[in-house]
């Protein structure tokens, strides 16, 4: 069944090409097919989508992870989003586990774009009336879409695997920078363990590129877990952890919502001494990095219990409630 109904409502789930394998666990908690959709390219690189059922008055769902290509994915996805307006959708809500550009979110220096407000326009300007998404860089983007934005946090899934495989008694949360404190907080509440922060400075001229300067806090013979939303090249979180082990960390773990983990980042993730890389499935994990210090866990039940709330006009509040 590609769609179930509630009274007069109908859900119908799509996917694009670039994560289907977390559409599919979505589907399935769900209880649903996702529709079929034919999709191609055209020689010149041009994308062709069409759906193969009628989404007339019905609450379309629309799914697409921004991985690379990243910008095909999210043209791909915008192309949904314009065919599912034209086929007289009830309401299209835009699914973006993992949410394109979210890094530029504000200005550093003149003349600079502000790239993660652009793509919301765009998704605004494409016909979607709601976006769902998972662990912003900040939590400023939900502003810059003109409707709602449920924002789902990976932080219960993580943490609760962590807390599970570690002595709490001998566990110490760490942000890798100043701004990942307060997340590193709720990770502090969830398991009971101390917090410390690991103060570094980014070179702004030189993307990617960071020197880590400090620890602040008690790590010596502590199990570090150093919490992130995004791990990309891998040199900001690798050079944090050589800091936690100089300091005279007995271990560490780094976890993120996000496994970019592009460039560099397969080198740097297998030299590096961190015992366990844990992310979650937003993003599909390389092949290339298949390796037994890097655990996948599932997003699927939270987008899905997410998804059934909107659907059925619930309280997606309380969802973030159980998360926090």
């Amino acid at each position: 069944m590609t769609g179930f109904k509630t009274g007069e409502k109908k859900l119908m789930l799509f996917s694009g090409r670039a994560h289907p394998e977390l559409a599919e666990e979505v589907a399935h908690q769900l209880g649903v097919d996702l529709v079929p959709t034919k999709a191609f390219d055209f020689a010149n690189g041009e994308i062709y989508v069409r759906f193969q059922e009628s989404a007339r008055g019905a609450d379309c769902f629309v799914m697409q992870s921004h991985t690379a290509p990243i910008n095909k994915w999210i043209m791909e996805q915008l192309i949904m989003i314009d065919a599912l307006k034209r086929a007289s959708a009830a309401s299209i809500t835009v699914i973006v586990p993992f949410y394109g550009y979210a890094r530029q979110d504000k200005k550093h220096r003149g003349r600079e774009p502000i790239s993660a407000r652009l793509i919301a326009d765009i998704f605004k300007t494409a016909g979607a009336d709601r976006i769902l998404t998972v662990d912003l860089h900040t939590d400023q983007i939900q502003g810059f879409f003109d409707g709602p934005v449920d924002h789902l946090f990976a932080l219960p899934v993580l943490a609760d695997y962590v807390g599970a495989k570690v002595d709490r008694d001998k566990l110490t949360v760490v942000s890798p920078d100043a701004g990942r404190v307060r997340v590193a907080d709720r990770w502090c509440d969830r398991l009971g363990a101390p917090l410390a922060i690991v103060h570094k400075r980014r070179d702004k001229d030189v993307a990617n590129q960071v020197t880590v300067h400090e620890v602040v806090g008690d790590v010596k013979d502590r199990v570090c877990v150093l919490v992130d939303d995004m791990i990309d090249t891998g040199g900001t979180i690798c050079a944090a952890a050589d800091a936690l082990f100089a300091h005279g960390a007995a271990d560490v773990i780094v976890t993120a919502t996000h496994g970019v983990l592009s460039g560099p980042a397969a080198d740097r993730l297998k030299n590096s001494k961190v015992s366990e890389f844990v992310f979650t499935n937003t993003l599909p994990t390389p092949d290339e990095l298949e390796l037994d210090k890097i655990t996948v866990l599932s997003i699927a039940p939270t987008i899905a219990r997410a998804v059934r709330e909107v659907f059925e006009d619930g309280s997606v509040t309380s969802l973030f409630d159980e998360q926090a």
